[in-house]
C-alpha cells in the first residue's frame, strides 16, 4: 500500500470517526468529542497488543460492511469501558453498571447502530459510494478470540490492518478504546479511488 492510499484513508476514517461521535452525541443528548485519535497500521499477528494481549478480556461491538464494497467494522472496549458507556446511554449515575446484562447488550448493540451508520454515512458523502452497516452483534470474549473473528476475512488478502485508538471525551470523563476498521483491498481501493479529487477539508 503506498503512502498516498494510507493517508487518505487516514483521512476518511478520522472524518467518519469524528461523524459517529455527532451522531451519539445525538442519541444520548451529552456532548461526546474525539479528544484523540491515533491511526496506524500494524500486523494482523500483533493487533491484539494494542488491547494489552491475546488474553485481556474485552467486549467487542461488530459489524460488517456491504454495498459497493465489502468490509468489518468493530468497537472493543475493556469491559468497564463499555460499562461506563452503558450508564452513559440508559442515563444512569457513572458507576452504576457492573455487568452486561441483556438491556447493556441492547444498548451497545444501539450505540453501533449509530455509530456505524453515521461513520459510513459521512465517507460515502465524500466518496459517493453505497456502505450499508449490518446490525451489530455485542460480543464479550478474550481480545484475541474478539480479533480471531474480524482478521479471518483480511488475512485472505494481506497480513495488515488499521488501527483506531480513540479517546472520547463525555461529561468531563475520558472513555479509551480500539476502533478496528477492516477494509478488504476492494473496499479500500474503491474508496480512495472515488475520494482521491475531494478535498475533505472542504465538506
Amino acid at each position: 500500500m503506498t503512502d498516498a492510499v494510507s493517508d487518505r484513508w487516514a483521512e476518511l476514517v478520522g472524518l467518519g470517526t469524528r461523524n459517529a461521535m455527532s451522531g451519539l452525541s445525538e442519541m444520548t443528548g451529552v456532548t461526546i468529542d474525539v479528544a484523540e485519535l491515533a491511526l496506524r497500521r500494524a500486523p494482523l499477528s500483533e493487533i491484539s497488543h494494542a488491547f494489552g494481549g491475546a488474553e485481556t478480556e474485552a467486549v467487542g461491538i461488530y459489524l460488517t460492511v456491504t454495498g459497493s464494497a465489502d468490509g468489518q467494522l468493530m468497537l472493543m472496549y475493556e469491559p468497564r469501558i463499555a460499562y461506563a458507556f452503558i450508564d452513559l446511554l440508559m442515563g444512569e449515575a457513572p458507576g452504576s453498571t457492573d455487568s452486561l446484562t441483556e438491556m447493556g447488550r441492547s444498548a451497545l448493540g444501539e450505540m453501533g447502530n449509530v455509530i456505524g451508520a453515521f461513520f459510513l454515512s459521512a465517507i460515502a458523502n465524500v466518496t459517493g459510494l453505497t456502505l450499508l452497516p449490518s446490525p451489530p452483534e455485542v460480543m464479550t470474549d478474550m481480545a484475541g478470540a474478539l480479533f480471531d473473528v474480524i482478521s479471518a476475512e483480511v488475512l485472505l488478502d494481506r497480513d495488515e490492518t488499521f488501527i483506531a485508538e480513540t479517546t472520547f471525551r463525555a461529561q468531563g470523563h475520558d472513555i479509551s478504546g480500539v476502533f478496528m476498521v477492516l477494509p478488504t483491498d476492494e473496499l479500500l481501493q474503491a474508496l480512495v479511488t472515488a475520494s482521491e479529487s475531494v478535498s475533505l477539508g472542504a465538506r
